[in-house]
């Protein structure tokens, strides 16, 4: 089992942090994990992706041609990174910022409202959590409460623990939203 997911949106969306505990929630899991940031020139308002390979055996590269998925969260990022997708995948898309269809057939596609999500939990930089719920909900690589645990351990550890209900709660929104 191989698995690989593109994480893309505007810089302050928390793309790297969702791509970050994702990849420690799958070690945690057992599994074999690459992660690889890219960054735009701008950081906050720029553009931000990261990719994230998960395996049962050794990865070979952070460098992926066809990912399994995609979690788009806007507009550039869909049409950047949609046709990349392998036969089968599944897109994320915040339906909230995208404002066309995926393109292709041969997708799973999940639409979500992150940011009308996000203004539900009552925050709306945690839509990166609730993007990533509904990411494990939809490939189920990672079991929800892992991603939770690590969430929290990641979130104390740098300080910010202060923010893990409201991000257990975000994952927690995503996960139940995606169909």
């Amino acid at each position: 089992m191989e698995r690989s997911v593109i994480i893309a949106g505007f810089g302050g969306q928390g793309v790297i942090l969702a791509g970050k505990i994702l990849a420690q929630a799958a070690m945690n899991h057992g599994l074999e994990v690459t992660w690889l940031p890219s960054y735009g020139p701008e950081m906050r308002g720029g553009t931000a992706n990261c990719t994230v390979v998960m395996a049962n055996e050794t990865v070979g590269s952070p460098i992926v041609d066809e990912p399994t998925s995609l979690i788009a969260m806007n507009l550039p990022s869909l049409d950047k990174f949609e046709q990349m997708v392998a036969k089968g995948g599944t897109i994320i898309v915040n339906s909230s910022l995208v404002n066309r269809e995926v393109a292709r057939n041969d997708l799973n596609v999940i639409k979500l409202p992150l940011n009308d999500l996000g203004a539900k939990v009552g925050n709306m930089r945690a839509i990166n959590m609730i993007a990533l719920g509904g990411y494990v909900k939809a490939t189920g690589v990672v079991p929800l409460e892992v991603v939770k645990e690590t969430m929290a351990q990641m979130l104390e550890k740098g300080g910010k623990g202060k923010f893990v209900p409201l991000n257990a709660k975000a994952l927690d929104e995503g996960y139940n939203a995606a169909h």
